[in-house]
């Protein structure tokens, strides 16, 4: 029943966003090829923001679980929107043909490289071209596509920050290659790879040894993360990967949750810059620019009053204001810091102030009228 559920569910939410198909003709290959595109649900309202750019090989059957993980968990804003591209190779032996590499060089060839060239050439600018692309790229594979992904990274400047490879069918070497590339990135890079006590014993074996080998880097800038599922096979592995990934992908994006504010908790200061650095972070590694949750304001706010850190509810003010211009958060904050530091008559006259500015989440107008009432008579007594 919960299956059925959550299946509902995704197509659901994959249905409420914009999808179309469309053929793409590529002067590297020499033809035309299909394609599938999912922007999300705000695209046609926020006019000016950009969206990391997800791109699918396998297309024809990956899309869609991508996209109904991806619109469900944004809703509940736990991960970001992204665009959606998916490659489709349902035509016989395409994906094969499209992934083809030297058996002695381990790299493409033939088709293979001119496919490759087709996804960084014609079409990422593409996509770049016609919708708001933000800087943070994607790229997902199964078996031999995920293989093929990883070439991307033999790339000096790689094309993605992020690799998603379920199973893949590794090309030769690269049980080696990829921990050497993958350390020797200057800028941050997320790496995830799944295999299942079912997959196929031969990919499973190299595959085993890659998570091996990339376990012994202490790069710093290497986001990476392993799955084995257990009870799963090659093929079934996927639908439990795909959210386990784009959680790994985008795990700075979520709302601070309870366990990081747990750990918030137990510094001494320090609060309001936790809070920048957080979102400075979605922002640089992500390139996606938001304004800061009010319920990331909000556990910030229990963090500094449960510490006695009242002198930053000062920064937390200023924040606010930065964020929330119109809204009366920032006057909330300010009248905050001055009733904890014993100066009652300065914050009567901000609770007071603050009438000309709009309400936000459970802050009223009302609530800073009674406010300043109650410091009026603590005043007074």
């Amino acid at each position: 029943m919960k299956k059925i559920t959550l299946l509902i569910l995704l197509l659901v939410f994959t249905t409420s966003q914009a999808q179309k198909t469309e053929e793409i003709t590529s002067q590297k290959l020499n033809e035309t090829r299909e394609i599938t595109i999912k922007l999300p649900a705000s695209y046609e309202k926020n006019k000016n923001k950009k969206y990391p750019l997800l791109v699918l090989m396998d297309g024809d059957y990956l899309t869609q679980p991508f996209a109904g993980n991806l619109a469900y968990s944004s809703y509940w804003d736990d991960l970001p929107e992204v665009i959606i591209v998916g490659i489709n190779q349902n035509k016989k032996n395409e994906r094969e043909m499209d992934c083809q590499s030297g058996p002695e060089s381990g790299v493409p060839e033939e088709k293979g490289e001119k496919f490759f060239d087709f996804i960084g050439m014609e079409l990422v600018p593409a996509m770049e071209k016609k919708y708001r692309v933000a800087p943070f790229k994607i790229i997902a594979g199964h078996d031999v596509t995920a293989g093929f992904i990883n070439f991307f990274l033999y790339k000096d400047q790689p094309l993605f920050n992020a690799y998603i490879s379920f199973s893949p069918v590794l090309a030769t070497d690269m049980e080696t290659r990829i921990p050497e590339r993958l350390g020797a990135m200057q800028k941050p890079i997320f790496y995830y790879l799944a295999t299942a006590d079912g997959d196929v014993a031969r990919l499973k074996k190299r595959i085993k040894t890659l998570d091996e080998n990339i376990k012994t880097l202490t790069s710093t800038t290497l986001r990476y993360h392993f799955d084995e599922f257990v009870g799963a096979s090659h093929y079934s592995l996927v639908p439990n990967a795909i959210p386990s990934a784009l959680y790994h992908i985008f795990s700075s994006y979520q709302p601070i949750t309870s366990a990081e504010y747990q750990k918030l908790v137990a510094q001494k200061s320090g609060y309001v810059k936790y809070l920048e650095d957080k979102y400075a972070m979605i922002e640089n590694e992500l390139g996606v620019k938001m304004t800061i949750r009010f319920n990331d304001f909000k556990a910030i706010e229990a963090a500094i009053l449960k510490n006695g850190a009242f002198d930053e509810l000062r920064d937390l003010a200023s924040l606010a204001k930065k964020n929330y211009p119109k809204t009366i958060i920032g006057e909330y904050y300010d009248a905050l810091y001055y009733e904890n530091t014993g100066d009652l008559k300065k914050a009567i006259k901000v609770c007071l102030n603050s009438y000309n500015f709009e309400e936000i989440g459970g802050i009223t107008k009302d609530y800073m009228l009674e406010k300043a009432e109650i410091l009026k008579n603590e005043l007074s007594n």
